[in-house]
Parts: structure tokens; sequence; C-alpha cells
């Protein structure tokens, strides 16, 4: 996934598939089946003191927010390739850096959206410190950060390939 400053998602076609897939199921099926939670636990009498009522009512605001996250995003979503692999650090990119240029204290990770985050492997948005300060930078350069702390932390770009899911 690569997002671009004019709001524009660009998606893999699996991702789409996948996101899509999601939204369908969190807007149909998962929906009856909340209503069914909430209607069940509305029958055992007194809400105040029904804490099976309470917390599907928190499930169902936490599924409509993904709900209208999902629908915003796919609104937004364009399908297309991935990003170049022109050794320039951009959205949708598996990014290797070394920590103040140690090449023996390496991260790997892959720079984009929340929504395309992977189990096999670390996500930073690129609206995170790391990722905009890394973000537009070629192999071999410096990038520069802003810790928690306020400090400053210093990276080296050592390698930028495209996402392979």
């Amino acid at each position: 996934m690569t997002q671009t400053s004019d709001n524009v998602t660009w998606l893999t076609q699996e991702a789409y598939n996948q996101l899509k897939a999601e939204l369908e199921y969190l807007s149909g099926p998962a929906r009856t089946e909340i209503a069914a939670k909430i209607a069940a636990a509305r029958e055992e009498g007194d809400l105040r003191e029904n804490g099976g009522y309470h917390a599907a009512k928190e499930e169902q605001g936490k599924q409509e927010l993904r709900v209208r996250q999902l629908t915003q995003l796919l609104e937004s979503a364009k399908v297309g390739e991935a990003p170049a692999t022109d050794g320039v650090v951009a959205p949708g990119m598996v990014v290797t850096i070394a920590f103040d240029g140690d090449p023996e204290d390496t991260l790997d990770f892959l720079l984009a959206s929340r929504e395309y985050a992977s189990s096999d492997i670390e996500t930073y948005s690129p609206q995170s410190p790391l990722g905009s300060g890394v973000n537009g930078k070629k192999i071999g350069e410096d990038a520069q950060y802003e810790l928690p702390n306020g400090k400053k932390a210093m990276v080296r770009i050592l390698e930028a390939k495209p996402y392979s899911g």
C-alpha cells in the first residue's frame, strides 16, 4: 500500500480484495451477529447492570468505526503496481536501516499504513516519526527522526525494496 499526498491510497489487487472482503463481512453478517447479541442481552433485564449488553454495545461501536475506516480507505484507493525499485524509500516498501550507522544494529520494516500491517514484518506508518524520517531517502543516505523523548536519532538506509507479501 502506498499513500500519496493527495489522500489516494495505492493498493495491490490482493490488498484491495482483502479489505473489501473484511468490509463486506463487517457490514453484513457481523452486524447481524452483534445485533443478536445486543437483543439477547437486552432481554436479560436491567440494562444499567447488564455487563453483556454493555460489552456488546462496545463491540458494536468498534465494529462500526472499522466499517467507516474501511469505507473511507476503499473510496480513496487506487489499485496499482508496487513502487519502483529505484532505491528510494517509499510507502509499500520493505526498508532495512542501521541505527547510528552500525551495520550490526539493523531493523527491517514495512513502510505502510496500519491497514496493510502484516504479522510477518513490523509495520511503520509513513506518518510515524521513523516513517517520515526515512520516506524519500535513498539507499546509503542517513535519515534523522525524533524519538518520543524529544531527542533525535540517526539511521542509515541499507536497503529498500517493494513489499511482495
